[in-house]
């Protein structure tokens, strides 16, 4: 699990938030999977999906404007894990692979977005729906961005081939387990020093000036709820998410 979360707290909440991180950081690798990696994802529309949260708009996941997607459920215990209520399996709501595109549908006929980013929870522990969502995405010209705690290694050795078909079809992987003590200052959308940006397709680069802007954090308010997503100030993390905090799992957002 990476440093960057989702909560809902209720409107009583006072919420403080502040981050310190600019990106500037060279640990970086360049992959290119060939063409027969590729492989076709021929999901039906009413695969189910566990879903922790969905930010159909954000620009806090990743480049551009992005349609953000939870999983819900990670074999992962990494301490300080800034989204410990998308650990357990049993949580989230069940969502059809059809709804969620729906709703990207919906997103992206509203206005342009530029990709998905697929988060957590793990989403290589929902392999077979990240990939049928990622070559959902796609196939609407939208890049694929993948925040996972199993490093690029790890996920290369699993035999699983839906695991090996979201791989092929992720074109900006992070990778490695969230690490407390070694917080990443200088990367934009990095939680720790130990993880690293791997580009496996030719959409995205490392000079591109995107990797060198500040970290963001973003609040929505509603009648009901404070929502925050993004990359916290590892000092700010008790500020801005007391112990309290609740979500209501998945829903519209405007």
């Amino acid at each position: 699990m990476v440093a960057l979360a989702f909560i809902m707290i209720p409107w009583a909440a006072l919420v403080t938030v502040r981050t310190v991180s600019r990106a500037k950081g060279d640990v970086l690798s360049v992959f290119h999977p060939t063409t027969d990696q590729l492989k076709e994802t021929n999901a039906p529309a009413d695969l189910i999906m566990r879903v922790a949260q969905i930010v159909p708009r954000t620009e806090a996941e990743g480049p551009g404007v992005r349609f953000a997607v939870w999983f819900q459920g990670c074999p992962l215990r990494c301490p300080g894990c800034c989204n410990p209520e998308f650990l357990p399996f049993a949580g989230g709501e069940a969502k059809t692979l059809g709804e969620v595109l729906d709703w990207l549908d919906r997103t992206r006929a509203a206005g342009a977005i530029e990709g998905v980013s697929l988060l957590g929870g793990e989403p290589f522990a929902h392999a077979a729906a990240g990939a049928a969502l990622a070559r959902a995405a796609r196939d609407r010209g939208l890049t694929v961005m993948v925040y996972s705690g199993f490093t690029v290694e790890q996920i290369r050795a699993n035999p699983d081939p839906a695991v090996a078909a979201l791989l092929a079809l992720t074109d900006l992987l992070v990778d490695g387990p969230y690490e407390r003590e070694r917080p990443d200052t200088e990367r934009r959308w990095v939680g720790s020093t130990n993880q690293r940006v791997h580009f496996l397709t030719e959409k995205y680069h490392p000079d591109d000036p995107c990797w060198r802007a500040r970290n963001t954090l973003e609040i929505r308010v509603d009648r009901t709820q404070v929502s925050v997503n993004g990359f916290p100030a590892p000092d700010a993390i008790g500020l801005w998410k007391p112990k309290w905090a609740r979500k209501s799992g998945p829903r519209e957002q405007k």
